[in-house]
């Protein structure tokens, strides 16, 4: 045998003996050598990944009043890490999405819910019902009003009043002179859905405070944040055929 088919010969057994070697990595050898390069983070799980040789790597964070996980892959010896989207070719689908909705998936109680402190739309006999965290000067949030919500029938929508100050400084303002119109929902729906000016004063009490107390419990970092009747919470302008969808889920 010559010398380079001798080379592949020994390439060709050695490849089952690197193999266990990679896979030899216990989850816990793994979770120790993470812990070791990565102390600033608390590791909430780790477990093969659908990949031979890697492994998934649960980081526990906080958003708000709960926690809030994110995943990450490694080899055995956390000498590289993967971070973004793990795809399945076979289901076009993502992997690692399908994992963090499971992982962060949050049920609201309904019953704890402040409805009076929300404005509300009855369409049509109002049977089904649908609460939403949004932000006047959110334009996600008038994508949902405009494109969903307002095809929306037999539905009860309780919109509270989300205003993150942070990315829009005006949106406080707006959402008082809101809360303090004459007609609430009239107020809402002209100056999401259609345009409208606002105008009035702002100055009355709001429970604008009470409802940002309620979305850091509950983790809403983000608008619009959707709440269905089975407590799902939804983050994102999701589209009408997805809350029609949730809505019939029990």
């Amino acid at each position: 045998m010559n010398l380079p088919m001798r080379r592949l010969a020994l390439a060709a057994l050695m490849m089952p003996l690197l193999a266990c070697s990679a896979s030899a990595e216990t989850p816990d050898q793994v979770r120790a050598a993470f812990k070791s390069k990565f102390p600033q983070h608390e590791v909430s799980s780790v477990q093969p990944a659908p990949v031979a040789g890697l492994f998934e790597v649960v980081v526990k964070m906080k958003q708000g009043a709960r926690a809030q996980y994110s995943v990450v892959y490694t080899d055995a010896t956390v000498d590289h890490l993967i971070t973004g989207d793990l795809i399945d070719t076979k289901t076009r689908t993502s992997v690692t999405e399908e994992r963090l909705a499971e992982l962060n998936k949050v049920t609201v109680d309904w019953a704890k819910l402040p409805l009076d402190k929300a404005i509300k739309e009855v369409r049509g006999k109002g049977e089904r019902k649908l609460v939403v965290f949004s932000d006047p000067d959110c334009p996600f949030c008038k994508k949902l009003e405009r494109e969903s919500l307002s095809q929306l029938d037999n539905v009860t929508v309780y919109n509270f009043l989300y205003p993150l100050a942070q990315l829009h400084p005006d949106a406080p303002r707006k959402a008082r002179q809101i809360w303090c119109s004459s007609d609430r929902a009239a107020s809402w729906l002209g100056f999401m859905r259609q345009g409208k000016a606002l105008s009035g004063s702002d100055k009355c009490a709001t429970p604008l405070a009470e409802i940002a107390a309620l979305g850091e419990r509950l983790g809403i970092s983000g608008t619009p944040a959707l709440i269905f009747p089975n407590g799902e919470l939804v983050a994102g302008a999701i589209p009408l055929a997805e809350i029609e969808r949730r809505l019939a889920a029990k």
